[in-house]
């Protein structure tokens, strides 16, 4: 590298996971990054520096370290096979290159009529490994950050490999800012606003004619939450989008409807629950009770991990600082009056 082209780029570890987990013993992983990245990586404490000679390099380096701690607070272990996976080049890299291989971590790659999606970030990364390999995936963080598109990619490349003979997609029914009585139509047409995000994400992976089709032919069904109950669901792959706003009780009776060789995603945004009292929601509690499973992985995306316009990224970040100054005066100390 030349020494005169050299910035730096830096993140802080958060404070639930520990430096020796993400950077090895005497930072082993770094050096093995190190060596494979063409770019300098100096460890202080929490803190890691980046140096290299274009953004490319040190953001792509950031987002590495950044699958490493999603990793780490799933439980995952850490070693340098998955580091080299981390390194892959994602497709806009491959693009850069000329490379039509690419990522290996695409999705609809193998099979006819899918649209081709491949991780975008290192959060993405590790989602992808886990909608794949484990049984139940949590996907939680803010919007944006491509939870539900991705799950639904892999339910349709899962459909089409014959892994599973339905899919299916539900949300709750819940309001937001809205009465479902004050809407127009019968009960079908209420609830179809609530749904429109699956079908837009089905449609755009696998183009409205087939999505007409398969939804004809009950291969892909699409329903309110409400509509789970009572049913066994084998061999299917199942989505709970804005799982946020299931109660307690109604995540607790999607997660039994899991049946014989089926998957299932659970994605939310605990920070946007439109229930009332918001304690009702159940996803937290869902994945303190799933997370000792080896069948399970849990993931949380951050206002870093946002794939969309840069200007979400940005509006995310600010209602982050607003909510931490809340919480900063909340917990600082009142005068006490003296008393004479």
């Amino acid at each position: 590298m030349s020494e005169n082209n050299q910035k730096t780029t830096s993140l802080t570890l958060p404070h639930d996971v520990e430096p020796e987990a993400i950077c090895g013993e005497k930072s082993c992983h770094m050096k093995h990054i190190m060596g494979k990245s063409n770019v300098q990586i100096q460890v202080n404490g929490r803190d890691i520096i980046i140096t290299g000679d274009t953004n490319a390099k040190r953001r792509k380096t950031k987002a590495i370290i950044n699958g490493l701690v999603t990793t780490n607070r799933n439980g995952g272990m850490i070693n340098n096979d998955l580091i080299d996976k981390l390194m892959v080049p994602q497709a806009s890299d491959a693009a850069a290159n000329n490379n039509a291989n690419g990522a290996s971590d695409t999705f609809g790659k193998a099979a006819a009529g899918i649209k081709p999606v491949s991780a975008r970030n290192a959060a993405q990364a590790a989602y992808f490994e886990s909608l794949e390999n484990k049984t139940l995936v949590f996907g939680v963080g803010p919007a944006g950050t491509g939870k539900t598109y991705l799950a639904v990619a892999a339910a349709v490349s899962a459909f089409k490999a014959k892994k599973v003979d339905k899919i299916i997609l539900c949300r709750p029914a819940v309001e937001s800012g809205e009465r479902l009585g004050f809407l127009p139509g019968d009960m079908t047409q209420k609830i179809d606003p609530y749904l429109r995000p699956l079908y837009d994400a089905l449609d755009e992976l696998l183009g409205i004619k087939a999505v007409k089709e398969m939804l004809e032919s009950r291969k892909i069904e699409i329903a309110p939450l409400a509509f789970m109950r009572g049913r066994t669901l084998n061999k299917s792959f199942v989505i709970l989008d804005e799982a946020q706003n299931a109660t307690d009780e109604q995540t607790k009776m999607f997660l039994t409807r899991i049946g014989i060789g089926s998957k299932a995603v659970l994605s939310g945004d605990i920070t946007q629950i439109d229930l009332v009292p918001k304690s009702n929601s159940g996803l937290e509690k869902a994945m303190r009770a799933a997370k000792d499973s080896p069948l399970v992985a849990i993931h949380h995306f951050t206002s870093k991990d946002i794939v969309r316009a840069p200007i979400v990224q940005d509006i995310i970040q600010g209602y982050e600082r607003i909510e931490e100054e809340r919480r900063n005066n909340v917990q600082a100390p009142a005068n006490k009056p003296e008393i004479n």
